[in-house]
């Protein structure tokens, strides 16, 4: 496997030497710029690439899309503080300097940027701007449009901790601006980067871009704001001057002359404006839906088709009760094991999900990072000396659940959860389970939908045969945001996701450091050495097998730790859809949907002949 820096040399050309940052034209003229970049593995795609492979560059313009969106929205601020940002979706109105490639894990294509270059030590990454790349007002994208909005972004809540590995950003001149980073540069950092559209200057640097405002600021993008009404609908249409719709990369991409958002605040009214025809294309999470909710003419007819997409990056686990590890009462690996074996998940599966459910058995479930089998030897190298602290089976066994598929195996697991938790010190007296001084066994669940109480009363009647008092408790999101924050809660029900690959979160979700800061994602309360030194193995790696090995791990020690008990893995999204559109291949990493779809017109007028 080749090391990182032979990897990076393939997708571009280090520097002779160290790029001092400054205008100097001299300079400019030594350096070697590449298309894109890669980490791990070669750039699949050529300098001279015509256009993706998941894409159809032949694809025809033209026609209308109408979706719904889930939420109200009543600002086009591009950073709106204590508003919400009118949708978006994949209009990309304002460009990004990179993007990700669809069908490859870790590489990246220039976008407003023509040209990436780094230097040998890997603390500067130069990106050159596109020649061509205008804002749509004319005004010519530049060097210090890049500065600008890294700036105004680091100020920003939250910002400031994921950029933190920027030094400074600096124009070189209008082309060429320099990021010069306190650590060698890593996939994380591109990745990182790349979700930050560029804003104008010359537009923003007098006004506010947080304050309130409908009107429609001056973007990049492949669409402008024809109309909007703050909180009903917001409609763009296709910019016939957009300066990037010939670049390989676009090919293919922003069919629809117009797309349409109207908001549907609630799911059932969604469903039904979309049978009569009001959407087109309405993504189902509920798999109640998805297998009996649209029966009829229309799609025995096959007027709308059922469609699975894949989530791109988005891997890890679709709903997971997760356990505070912080709090005392929890904070015991054989306590919260005993919580999971009181769980019957087959019958969740069958009575809830018809099911059509894969229980996770990783935080990262069907990627190359999953722990399946024993450890290898190069985990076996990460864990060994840690090994008198991690429980035998780690080593003897690949981590399961305890089936409860009838009455009988489902009282063994009550059992040996009951056994677990006297080990642990807990106590059944009278009807209760009790701590040595007598306090009783409470726990209080936090959900935001309705819904997930159908998970957890089943659970919540197991516990009690235990003697734990669970209650379920629906708040809303405003008080549900400030609890996970302050980590007021004993157990949270809700969804799990991870990037992939996830060295870009691991030291969010899991490491100790953490633990101690208010609003990180360590919603687990996981604080130990040894997830600690897997994290920073996994953030060093240099090769992708010393990637794999290291996730592999850190998959294994958390699953025999217990902080979480999942349940389903996030799998293929549901997707149905009024057979008026043509579309792509489905790529693994960077889903094309829907600026890969397009209106066929030939598949509408039967559409309508036949309505």
């Amino acid at each position: 496997m080749r090391t990182l820096n032979q990897a990076i040399r393939l997708g571009f050309v280090f520097l002779t030497s160290v790029f001092a940052c400054s205008a100097d034209a001299n300079v400019l003229e030594d350096l070697e710029f590449k298309h894109g970049i890669a980490f791990f593995q070669d750039l699949k795609y050529p300098a001279d690439f015509t256009h993706f492979d998941y894409l159809n560059p032949d694809a025809p313009k033209g026609g209308k899309l109408v979706l719904a969106h889930p939420f109200s929205f009543n600002t086009l601020a591009p950073m709106p503080q204590g508003e919400t940002g009118a949708p978006s979706g994949y209009l990309y109105r304002g460009d990004t300097l990179i993007v990700r490639g669809g069908d490859e894990i870790t590489a990246f294509y220039g976008r407003l940027a023509d040209g990436i270059a780094v230097t040998d030590d890997r603390r500067t990454i130069v990106f050159r701007i596109h020649p061509e790349a205008r804002w749509d007002d004319g005004v010519p994208i530049t060097a210090g449009d890049v500065v600008f909005t890294f700036e105004t972004q680091k100020d920003q809540l939250g910002a400031g901790y994921f950029f933190r590995f920027i030094e400074s950003v600096e124009a070189l001149d209008e082309r060429h601006a320099a990021f010069r980073i306190i650590a060698p540069l890593t996939h994380d950092h591109v990745t990182l980067i790349q979700y930050i559209p560029i804003m104008p200057q010359h537009y923003w640097r007098d006004r506010d871009p947080t304050a309130h405002t409908l009107e429609p600021p001056v973007s990049s993008g492949p669409y402008r704001i024809k109309q909007v009404k703050a909180g009903r609908y917001i409609e763009y249409e296709r910019n016939p001057d957009y300066w990037g719709k010939d670049l390989p990369l676009n090919r293919g991409r922003y069919n629809f002359d117009t797309v349409r958002y109207e908001v549907y605040r609630d799911g059932t009214v969604a469903r039904e404006a979309f049978r009569k025809g009001l959407i087109d294309i309405l993504d189902e999470s509920d798999i109640r839906y998805w297998v009996n909710g649209y029966e009829g003419p229309d799609l025995d007819s096959g007027r709308i088709r059922k469609a699975r997409r894949e989530y791109g990056i988005s891997v890890g686990i679709g709903i997971a009760i997760i356990l505070n590890s912080q709090v005392p009462r929890l904070a015991d690996r054989r306590v919260r094991e005993a919580l999971a074996l009181a769980l019957n998940y087959e019958w969740i599966n069958e009575k809830l999900y018809h099911g059509g459910r894969t229980r996770a058995l990783s935080y990262w479930p069907d990627t190359i990072l999953s722990a399946t089998g024993l450890p290898s030897e190069d985990e076996l190298a990460l864990l060994s000396r840690f090994r008198d602290a991690l429980p035998s089976a780690l080593f003897e066994r690949p981590f399961d659940y305890s089936k409860t598929g009838s009455q009988a195996t489902s009282n063994e697991n009550l059992l040996e959860a009951r056994s677990l938790l006297a080990a642990s010190g807990w106590q059944f007296d009278n009807g209760a389970l009790r701590d040595a001084d007598g306090a009783p066994f409470t726990l209080e669940l936090l959900t935001l939908d309705p819904d997930n109480t159908r998970i957890v009363l089943p659970w919540s009647a197991a516990l009690e045969r235990l003697g734990i008092e669970a209650r379920v408790r629906l708040v809303d999101v405003t008080q549900y945001t400030n609890r996970i924050r302050r980590r007021e809660y004993d157990a949270l029900i809700q969804d799990y996701g991870i990037l992939m690959p996830p060295t870009l979160e691991l030291r969010s979700h899991f490491h100790s450091t953490s633990t101690a800061r208010e609003g990180s994602r360590n919603i687990t309360g996981v604080s130990d050495p040894l997830v600690d030194h897997l994290v920073e193995s996994a953030e060093a790696a240099d090769t992708l097998d010393q990637v794999i090995a290291a996730c592999r791990a850190l998959d294994r020690v958390l699953l025999w730790g217990h902080h979480l008990i999942p349940l389903y893995a996030i799998d293929q999204r549901r997707t149905l859809h009024w057979d008026k559109f043509g579309r792509p291949p489905e790529p693994l990493y960077r889903p094309a949907y829907p600026d890969g779809w397009w209106y066929d017109e030939s598949k509408a007028e039967r559409l309508n002949m036949e309505r």
